[in-house]
């Protein structure tokens, strides 16, 4: 892919290359082939992100070379700013901000349920081709356009006036060399020719499913000339902006000050600077002496570092509207105030209709009582953008609806008229919206647990992770450099595996993630349409399990009573009864034990017939329990994740024991060796690694998150696409004793398999004067102590050496299960104790 220096005559950036005039003529007239080729793949909106993210940070950087190469297209008299204008809007945090309002979050072209109850599914989908015009003379406003268009998925070609440099084809060379997948690159195409040369436009707009245009009425009107019909016409065109003061604003020298620095802003280039001042009067007085203090307030500005002066066609409309306005003030009608170099004026006028402004720092005065102010704006409502208004806070809040109703499509307070923020719509509407489609699915009952459309045809593709592997130490170091305005919750997580650890997320971070969740929850089998769900799991603390899942179930709209884990069984089972409760979410510790202590109520009411777990596993001879004692007809997973992660993995329908499929939408698998920071061999066992890609403010790459697994090879039988792997422990589940390494599955597996052990069992290890000494802990449900011994020594043979050989003693003991030690923040189940000193 080409980002170096382009020959001389190649100004024309094509699909990754820079080609010449005759090239690009050629290609221009095959280009609906080419659209099609390349809407042929879809675009993730990751990919996007990611190469604006990286070439933000290099437009940043100015040792960066990409940013050495960029600012040798800038124009004379620009400076490295526009850079970094440009840098504020690639970032990520405000792209995905961008993406979040305009369509939703994201991943706006995945086709998701918005209602979770039905088998509907919708999503934003790319129009097709769009054909960008930019204006001559805005370096940011032609990248930035293709931008969006890419953001929403599209094909882009885009034209830049002959006059410009060739900065925009050069920053999208960029943007499309730093993503590995070409995806990008396949979708720009970046032409720099006259408006003159009718033929380019025509093949330009021909194909095109929405034409973008920047610029005036007789711009627009030379473009909509060749627009197809059934194409969207996007119209950026000219607007007119205004003040509007009441009487206690204009006696505010504050306030003339603020407005006086919005028309000197940029010179009033911009289309929201403002170009009349209306005062809420009718006497003509106060007009004049109006216009007579905010020429003061002009003069005391700082003067114009002006770029580009004034041409011949805009000097001739500055002395002739001065000139009239002259005229006209021995009719009575105006006054006009002039810097004595002409630098700015101020022309005061007693008739209230809008006139344009010639700008350079002219400005009209005009009276407009707010009871005329309807039927004097709305006849320009075409051309209104931004009033910036001052007054009272119930002036503000009254003329605000007013000047919305006339037309205008922005408010703002005086010295901000300029001013933007993130996500801003522009113009009254939301571009990426103007560049999108909003498409629907509708499904029968074959699909009731599948949560999106597109996990059926493919999995989610995102760049190799790199860099180095974060332990949990690394994260939580992270933690203390994160924005503050990205830590907006903080959760702890339980403590099951060491001290508890604090994680940090935004609002929309979270929101993103329990939208996951409840996708997996979908195909797991709940039916939020349906199930009346208890939400059991442990709360407070800052322990996010039963927060989170009061969330998913929020979002997917299903019943729910969030009784969360109690001590006492009797009144949960109680309301469990009562409510008519056919669902449990919860840890499996709980669970167990509140229906075997409620077992005769919960039996004889019959009800439940859903568990859905968290946090822990039931072994096969529980899940045995539960089916056949308790009649329980569904015992999954509700998800695999982590408190810092969020969810990672879900069940399906066809998924057993510690199988899940990825969530990869939000990350990236990686599977490495244990003993070795390389992959495993296909279907081996290894760490865990997950890179997670949505997260605003934390860069989570390469996180080992103490879990071993492997993946596991072929399609899902459930028919989704998305990775799937097995759960097989942790990494503490392996215990080194007597100079053996013990894994604590393996006495799971032996207690259940050989000896029917259905309740939990815990292994604690003490040090004796002697040797050490490890412990079983089980729960006592009727199954002996000696025979689970026995059968440990003939089942596992490192621990038969051990014992046999005098290092280790081997003792099983069977306890209550309350008696069993568990995380105080959870209520999970230590697994391993590990008591020596």
């Amino acid at each position: 892919m080409t980002t170096g220096t382009a020959p001389l005559t190649h100004h024309h950036y094509w699909q990754g290359a820079f080609v010449d005039d005759e090239e690009a003529g050629r290609r221009l007239a095959d280009l609906p082939a080419t659209v099609e080729a390349a809407l042929a793949r879809p675009l993730e909106t990751e990919t996007v992100l990611a190469a604006c993210e990286r070439l933000a940070a290099a437009l940043r950087d100015p040792a960066h070379p990409t940013h050495a190469r960029l600012a040798e297209h800038l124009a004379d008299g620009e400076d490295a700013s526009v850079l970094t204008e440009l840098a504020a809007f690639l970032g990520r945090p405000e792209l995905t901000r961008k993406l979040r309002r305009e369509l939703g979050g994201t991943t706006p072209q995945r086709l998701t349920r918005p209602d979770a109850r039905e088998t509907v599914y919708e999503a934003w989908a790319p129009v097709g081709l769009v054909a960008h015009i930019a204006p001559g003379n805005a370096a940011t406003v032609a990248p930035l356009s293709l931008v969006e268009g890419l953001l929403a998925g599209n094909v882009n070609v885009l034209k830049t006036s002959s006059a410009d440099t060739l900065l925009a084809q050069h920053l999208l060379a960029e943007l499309a060399a730093l993503d590995p997948t070409g995806a990008i690159a396949e979708r720009v195409i970046v032409l720099r020719f006259s408006s003159s040369r009718q033929d380019w436009l025509r093949l330009m707009c021909a194909p095109a499913d929405a034409v973008a245009v920047w610029g005036g009425e007789a711009a627009v009107e030379g473009v909509a000339a060749h627009v197809p019909p059934g194409c969207r016409l996007v119209e950026w065109g000219h607007k007119i902006s205004f003040a509007y003061l009441t009487a206690d604003a204009w006696h505010d020298e504050r306030a003339l000050t603020a407005l006086a620095a919005d028309v000197c802003l940029h010179e009033q280039q911009a289309c929201s600077s403002p170009q009349v001042v209306y005062l809420d009067t009718e006497d003509e007085k106060e007009v004049f002496a109006f216009a007579e203090r905010f020429a003061g307030a002009l003069a005391a500005m700082p003067p114009a570092v002006r770029q580009e002066e004034p041409g011949p066609a805009e000097e001739a409309e500055l002395t002739t509207t001065e000139l009239v306005a002259r005229l006209e003030q021995h009719l009575g009608l105006t006054r006009v105030i002039t810097a004595p170099d002409g630098s700015w004026r101020v022309m005061a006028d007693t008739r209230p209709a809008l006139t344009a402004s010639p700008l350079h720092r002219s400005v009209w005065v005009k009276p407009l009582p707010r009871r005329r102010a309807l039927a004097t704006l709305r006849p320009m409502r075409r051309y209104l953008q931004t009033a910036g208004i001052a007054g009272s806070r119930t002036d503000v809040a009254e003329l605000s609806r007013l000047v919305l109703a006339a037309g205008a499509t922005r408010v703002t307070p005086l010295g901000r008229m300029l001013d933007g923020y993130c996500g801003e719509p522009h113009d009254g509407v939301y571009a990426l919206q103007r560049y999108s489609r909003r498409v629907a699915v509708q499904a029968d009952e074959r699909f009731a647990t599948t949560a999106c459309l597109d996990d059926l045809t493919r999995p989610v593709s995102f760049p190799a992770p790199d860099g180095p592997l974060l332990d949990k130490a690394a994260v939580q170091e992270l933690n203390a450099g994160v924005d503050p305005r990205d830590a907006e919750l903080y959760f702890r997580s339980g403590g099951s595996t060491g001290a508890p650890a604090l994680s940090l997320f935004s609002y929309d971070d979270y929101d993103t993630q329990m939208h996951a969740a409840a996708r997996g929850l979908i195909a797991a089998g709940y039916d939020p349409a349906r199930d009346r769900t208890a939400n059991l799991f442990y709360c407070g603390g800052m322990y996010g399990g039963f927060i989170s899942f009061f969330s998913i179930l929020e979002r997917l709209g299903g019943v729910q009573m969030p009784m969360a884990a109690g001590p006492d069984h009797r009144v949960t089972a109680r309301m469990i009864v009562d409510h008519g409760v056919d669902t449990l979410f919860g840890m499996p510790s709980y669970l167990w034990q509140l229906l075997h202590d409620q077992a005769d109520l919960l039996r004889s009411y019959g009800g439940i017939r859903k568990i859905f777990y968290g946090g822990e596993h039931f072994t096969e001879e529980q899940r045995r329990t539960l089916t056949e004692t308790f009649g329980i007809e569904v015992v999954r997973s509700i998800t695999y994740g982590s408190t810092d992660l969020g969810p990672l993995g879900y069940q399906c329908t066809e998924s057993t024991g510690g199988v899940h499929h990825l969530h990869a939408d939000l990350h990236t698998l990686e599977i490495l060796e244990t003993d070795a920071d390389r992959p495993v061999a296909p279907g081996e066992t290894g760490r865990l690694v997950f890179t997670t890609h949505a997260r605003r403010g934390q860069h989570l790459g390469r996180y080992v998150i103490g879990d071993l697994g492997r993946a596991l090879p072929g399609p899902c039988a459930c028919g989704n696409r998305s990775p799937r792997f097995e759960l097989l422990g942790r990494g503490g589940d392996v215990m080194r004793v007597a100079s053996y390494f013990l894994n604590y599955r393996r006495f799971v597996a032996i207690a259940g398999q050989d000896c029917g052990h259905r309740g939990e069992l815990q292994v604690l290890l003490t040090r004796s004067s002697a040797r050490e000494r490890l412990t079983v802990r089980v729960e006592d449900t009727g199954t002996d102590p000696q025979r689970l011994r026995a059968a440990f020594l003939a089942g596992y043979e490192e621990l038969r050496s051990a014992v046999g050989d005098g290092l280790l003693d081997l003792d099983v003991e069977a306890v209550d299960g309350a008696a069993l030690d568990r995380t105080p923040t959870s209520g999970k189940l230590r697994a391993v104790v590990d008591a020596r000193r």
